[in-house]
């Protein structure tokens, strides 16, 4: 049994696929690379995948994460390439590592987002910025499966300013760009969260919404406010392994079948 960790992107258009969608695709992607995969027991086997704290829907995301199961080894950076054109453009698989120790989720403490406000003067969000850090704390509400829930958007965030953008848009309106790192709390306090937070302090509303895409996410140096690469501690166990031989006589991609670059579509 080998089990790869992967991270892959939600880009353009396909940032307001949803997390099923997703796991539909990317199903069909293990089928079409033909990865061995390793099946759950019971009446309705499932292929062996784990999801890792999954971006809302319609953000955009450069550091999306998952664990597959595999009942042959391959080589992560060939399964990576197989399993990449073998989803749509923008899912894009950009790293792939060999699981050398436990707890992925535990290590993803916190993320850090890039929310560009188009609309909004830099300095106006940098005051708004200013209101919200000032304040002890920011209640907001959100609907759940369970009702409207209230609970303080300030605790959760590690980090947060303001900066200013060269417009790239008809118009050619500068814009602000806020950059946030947030903790994984429970709740869970996501970007249009800490948005709602700054109306309520500060009279913060963009006039058109928000573009708002996960830079990365990882363990978290709360002195910083740096978020680093959760695939590190894999990386730096497999090179102070020693080889073995099932390491050495890992078996590459299967030959025939592989799907090229025109075929990735789901």
């Amino acid at each position: 049994m080998q089990r790869i960790r992967l991270r892959y992107t939600k880009r353009g258009r396909l940032r307001f696929t949803s997390h099923r969608d997703f796991q539909r695709a990317f199903e069909r992607a293990l089928r079409r690379a033909e990865v061995p995969m390793a099946y759950s027991a019971g009446f309705t086997p499932h292929p062996k995948v784990s999801y890792a704290n999954a971006a809302p829907t319609g953000t955009g995301s450069e550091a999306e994460y998952l664990e597959i199961q595999l009942t042959e080894r391959r080589d992560p950076d060939q399964l990576r390439e197989l399993l990449d054109v073998s989803l749509p453009t923008g899912l894009d698989v950009t790293d792939a590592v060999e699981a050398h120790t436990s707890g992925l989720a535990d290590r993803l403490q916190a993320s850090v987002w890039a929310i560009r406000l188009d609309g909004v003067a830099p300095e106006t969000a940098r005051h708004a910025v200013e209101t919200f850090l000032a304040a002890d704390e920011v209640l907001v509400e959100r609907r759940t499966k369970n009702g409207m829930r209230t609970f303080d958007a300030r605790a959760a965030v590690a980090h947060l300013e303001a900066a200013g953008s060269e417009g790239d848009r008809p118009g050619g309106d500068a814009c602000a760009i806020l950059r946030l790192v947030v903790r994984h709390a429970t709740p869970a306090v996501r970007p249009d969260d800490v948005l709602s937070g700054l109306r309520a302090t500060a009279d913060l509303a963009p006039p058109v919404p928000a573009a708002v895409t996960r830079l990365a996410q990882g363990l978290l140096d709360e002195e910083t406010g740096a978020v680093t690469d959760p695939l590190a501690p894999d990386r730096d166990a497999a090179t102070a392994a020693p080889p073995t031989a099932a390491g050495l006589s890992a078996a590459t991609a299967p030959s025939g079948g592989a799907p090229t670059a025109g075929e990735g579509t789901a």
